[in-house]
């Protein structure tokens, strides 16, 4: 395969991963706590082999490095229920799903049939101590303090855990609302939690839909730059077989 065909091609399927990464942030701009991705490209040098390149010899392959995490705190949304909760800073909820424990930014909680806080797939809100949270039939009156103690008219319940990867970028997504951390976690030492309220996606619709008009102008271009060289290369085949006929 030529240099110019490898380059573009190399460009297209950059492309296609970020136009893919648009797509799934504009899928998820309505859901709570959601944190936007985006991509990390860059040129990867490599010496010419057995071809004259001008400049310094070398060609420049495009790569999707990675993605990394938009941690920038989503809106505000108030709202009348007592179990829905925001955070107000750093920090992660943990809940127990079938498959683990995982992190969400998703505050809107509910109790369950059993009396335990979950959230809306059923998974159970953890406590400091890695416990569940549960609620008694004669409970009511539920207040949630910024340091996440939950007290009703009987006393305090517990205490909502609220953690922090080290490193927040090896957070691994799965789906729109939870997360696998991919590094240790700690509690958060001063949480701020805000009762009657959840935090909104901190996607940006009309930004993203911006981003995945540029993508898809790019990658056309692209595509017609491979398209174009395919033909150079098909007529100049076919004025070499004539001229050897």
């Amino acid at each position: 395969m030529d240099n110019v065909t490898s380059i573009a091609l190399s460009r297209l399927v950059a492309q296609q991963r970020a136009t893919d990464v648009t797509a799934t942030n504009l899928a998820n701009a309505g859901t709570p706590g959601f944190q936007a991705e985006r991509m990390i490209f860059s040129d990867w040098l490599v010496r010419a082999q057995g071809a004259k390149v001008s400049g310094n010899g070398t060609i420049a392959f495009t790569q999707d490095r990675a993605t990394y995490r938009d941690t920038q705190p989503g809106p505000l949304q108030h709202t009348a229920n007592p179990l829905d909760i925001a955070i107000g800073g750093d920090g992660y909820f943990s809940v127990q799903t079938p498959n683990g424990v995982r992190l969400t930014r998703a505050g809107h909680f509910s109790p369950s049939a059993t009396g335990e806080i979950v959230d809306g797939s059923g998974n159970a809100l953890l406590t400091v101590l890695g416990g569940k949270l549960q609620l008694s039939p004669t409970d009511h009156d539920i207040t949630i303090a910024a340091d996440g103690t939950v007290a009703t008219n009987n006393g305090t319940v517990g205490r909502i855990g609220l953690v922090k990867p080290a490193n927040a970028q090896a957070l691994r997504a799965e789906g729109g609302q939870l997360s696998v951390s991919g590094s240790p976690t700690t509690q958060v030492a001063t949480p701020k939690l805000i009762q009657g309220a959840i935090e909104g996606s901190n996607i940006r619709p009309t930004l993203e839909l911006t981003r995945m008009m540029s993508d898809l102008r790019e990658f056309q271009f692209t595509s017609e730059l491979v398209q174009a060289e395919a033909d150079r290369q098909r007529s100049a085949i076919d004025k070499l077989t004539q001229m050897r006929s």
